[in-house]
C-alpha cells in the first residue's frame, strides 16, 4: 500500500486516478477546488486551492503521502479565464506543489505534462524524421499560454531533478486524449462541416486513449521507472486522414492568406485566436513513444487510428 495524494483528483483525468489507486488498496488522498458530487469510498477528499502556497503545504503536511500525483491544470480555459489566472495555476500551482514535496519528505512526485510542451515549431523531431522524442527541448511557444506555461513547469522540474535528486520524479507528455466523454477543443475541431489544413502541412495528430492514460498514470505511482516519458499510441493521422475517417472534405488554405484572415477576426472580435494559431495548425508535436513501451514498461491499448476511430464511432452511437 503507497499513501498518495492527487492533486486534481476531481476533474476528469483525476477522478479515474484516484478510482483506480483506491480500487487497488492505495490510501488516497484526493484534492481539489470542490468535493466530488460522488466521493470515492475509502478516500478522502479535501479541498484545496493549488495556487494558494499555504495551503498546498498544510494540505502536503496532513496528507504525509509517499507519492504526490499533481494533475491540477487549465486545459480548456473557460469564458472567465485569463493569461494570469492560467499562469496561477498551471506555473506558481506546480511550484508550490514541488516545493511542499521537498519540505515533506515526498518520495515521488508524478506530474501531467503535455505534448505541448515541446512547442510548435518547423523543425520540430527533424533528428528523427518528425519525430519528437523525450531528449528533445522542450520549447513551448510564449504565443501558447498552455505550451508556454508546460515549458515553464517542465524547466522548474528539470532543475529540481538536478538539486534535489532525492525525489523522484515521473513526467509525462501526454498527446492528444479521446475518450468516450471526451470534448474539448480538439474534438471541436472535428465536429465542423470541413476540417482546415494549412496549404504545405500535414499536420498530424498522436492520439492516445482516456484509460491508456488513467493506466499510466496509476503504474507511475509504484512501478520502478522514473523520468520523462510521452505518452502516446502509435502512429499518427493527418488532417486528410481524418477527414476521410469522418467522411469530410478539407479546406486547404494558404497560410498567409490564414493569418491575414486571423489577424482581421481576431481584431473585430469575431474569434478568439489569432495570426499566432497558424504554427499550431501547421507544426503539431508529433510524439514518439517508444521509451513509453521499453522504458517504461507500458504498451497502449490502442494506436493512435484506433483510438480516433472509437472516439469516432462512439460520438454516433
Amino acid at each position: 500500500m503507497t499513501s498518495v495524494l492527487v492533486t486534481g483528483g476531481s476533474g476528469f483525468l483525476g477522478s479515474s486516478v484516484v478510482r483506480g489507486l483506491a480500487a487497488a488498496g492505495h490510501a488516497v488522498t484526493s484534492a481539489d477546488l470542490r468535493l466530488p458530487a460522488e466521493p470515492v469510498a475509502g478516500v478522502e477528499h479535501v479541498v484545496l486551492d493549488v495556487t494558494d502556497a499555504r495551503a498546498v503545504e498544510a494540505g502536503v503536511a496532513a496528507a504525509a503521502p509517499e507519492v504526490v500525483v499533481h494533475l491540477a491544470s487549465i486545459v480548456t480555459p473557460g469564458k472567465g479565464s485569463s493569461r494570469a489566472l492560467e499562469r496561477a495555476v498551471d506555473v506558481d500551482g506546480s511550484r508550490n506543489v514541488l516545493e511542499s514535496c521537498l519540505a515533506h519528505g515526498v518520495r515521488r512526485l508524478v506530474v501531467s505534462s503535455s505534448g505541448a510542451a515541446y512547442g510548435y515549431h518547423p523543425d520540430n523531431g527533424a533528428a528523427h524524421g518528425g519525430w519528437l522524442t523525450e531528449d528533445d527541448p522542450v520549447r513551448g511557444n510564449e504565443e501558447f499560454a498552455y505550451s508556454h506555461h508546460k515549458r515553464l513547469v517542465e524547466e522548474m522540474l528539470a532543475t529540481a531533478r538536478t538539486e534535489h535528486p532525492a525525489l523522484e520524479q515521473v513526467v509525462l507528455r501526454i498527446g492528444t486524449i479521446l475518450g468516450e466523454s471526451v470534448d474539448n477543443q480538439i474534438t471541436a475541431l472535428f465536429e465542423r462541416p470541413r476540417l482546415l489544413r494549412i496549404r504545405g502541412a500535414d499536420s498530424p495528430f498522436v492520439f492516445v486513449w482516456d484509460t491508456d492514460v488513467v493506466a499510466v498514470i496509476e503504474r507511475a505511482v509504484t512501478g520502478p521507472a522514473t523520468g520523462v516519458f510521452n505518452v502516446a499510441g502509435d502512429g499518427a493521422l493527418t488532417i486528410d486522414e481524418i477527414a476521410g475517417l469522418l467522411g469530410k472534405p478539407t479546406l486547404v488554405v494558404p497560410e498567409p492568406l490564414l493569418r491575414l484572415a486571423l489577424a482581421v477576426g481576431s481584431r473585430l472580435g469575431l474569434t478568439p485566436y489569432g495570426p499566432e494559431q497558424t504554427r499550431f495548425l501547421q507544426y503539431r508535436p508529433v510524439l514518439d513513444n517508444s521509451r513509453l513501451k521499453r522504458e517504461f514498461g507500458y504498451r497502449p491499448t490502442r494506436t493512435s487510428r484506433e483510438a480516433f476511430d472509437e472516439w469516432r464511432v462512439r460520438r454516433r452511437s
